[in-house]
């Protein structure tokens, strides 16, 4: 968006918190930002205001704005059919046009009567079919004869302290079987790049490994497998047919509180999407060399026959409704009713 042209009013790096410790040490400092957002677009008086994904930040946002008279949408549904669904009661409140992602998450709108649009993910329209995975090579200047594993800790710092262990020690693991194998890590920023960096440093671990800045997608395009965080990541992945691993860890605090909150026994969007177990997941206790190591060596060898693979292309077609020309639809005519 910056590319584009807009002015950001706070750094992204500050709003990009996840876990219930990292969030109420920042809580004032996220509070203050919202207000005086608030008081920005008050007195800009826009048609319509667009709150992307954030529900904890935007939802408060939004029911403000609405009570203002200022039509609210939300772009990415939250994880009401997930955790917390009394959610969904604030959310009537404050969303005035609410644009999902996914099929699966329009029932619960429906039933409370609020407005609702499935768009499909913007993704599945822009990722081929059948991506070009010699070209994705070839552009990052990684080998084109070689095994290739792409490694996503995460693009939280909280993600990668807690993921950057057990996934290089997998690596390490893995090289020691496929002396051919190479490894290619895309850094979300500078900041996790150093954080990344520091780990390989100190632990002193001779790996194959590239250290790419960003472009997460094309280094997954680029691989034969990967082992990733839970997250949109997962989603990539399978757009792009990628055998995957899942793998997550958090605080003991924050799992305990989300244990209690949270009503399914998936995590990853491709599981989700497909309603089955069609990807791994290991979470907390699971994500450990040993076991990432097991399930790693699995994907390898079935990669070229990849049970995944299939479902994945189905998700893909389903997911392909038009994306951010039908969301810019939607919007038009929420202004112009």
């Amino acid at each position: 968006m910056i590319a584009e042209g807009f002015n950001s009013l706070f750094q992204m790096e500050r709003l990009s918190i996840m876990g219930i410790i990292p969030i109420l040490k920042r809580l004032p400092e996220l509070l203050k930002m919202r207000s005086n957002l608030f008081n920005i677009i008050l007195k800009a008086k826009p048609d319509c205001f667009i709150g992307i994904d954030a529900p904890e930040f935007n939802l408060g946002l939004e029911f403000k704005l609405k009570k203002k008279n200022i039509k609210t949408v939300h772009y990415v549904s939250p994880s009401v059919w997930a955790w917390r669904e009394k959610r969904i009661f604030k959310i009537a409140k404050s969303v005035s046009l609410m644009l999902c992602l996914f099929p699966f998450e329009l029932p619960i709108y429906r039933r409370h009567q609020i407005p609702a649009v499935c768009i499909g993910h913007p993704l599945a329209n822009e990722i081929a079919m059948n991506p070009d995975t010699l070209l994705a090579r070839t552009e990052l200047g990684l080998s084109t004869n070689k095994l290739l594993v792409a490694l996503l800790p995460g693009s939280r710092g909280s993600e990668v302290k807690y993921l950057i262990e057990p996934f290089i020690e997998t690596a390490r693991m893995l090289y020691q079987n496929y002396p051919e194998i190479e490894f290619v890590l895309p850094c979300a920023n500078l900041k996790r790049r150093k954080q990344i960096e520091l780990y390989l440093t100190e632990s002193k671990i001779e790996l194959p490994l590239k250290l790419i800045n960003g472009q997460s997608r094309s280094a997954m395009q680029a691989s034969d497998v990967v082992l990733l965080a839970s997250g949109t990541a997962t989603l990539e992945a399978l757009l792009l047919k990628k055998p995957m691993l899942v793998a997550y860890k958090m605080s003991k605090f924050s799992l305990w509180v989300f244990k209690k909150l949270l009503k399914i026994n998936q995590y990853s969007l491709p599981n989700l999407l497909a309603g089955e177990a069609i990807v791994k997941e290991m979470i907390q206790q699971d994500c450990q060399q040993d076991l990432l190591f097991k399930e790693m060596q699995l994907l390898i060898q079935t990669k070229d026959k990849s049970p995944q693979i299939e479902k994945f292309n189905q998700l893909h077609q389903q997911l392909q409704l038009g994306g951010s020309d039908k969301a810019a639809q939607a919007i038009v005519s929420l202004i112009e009713k």
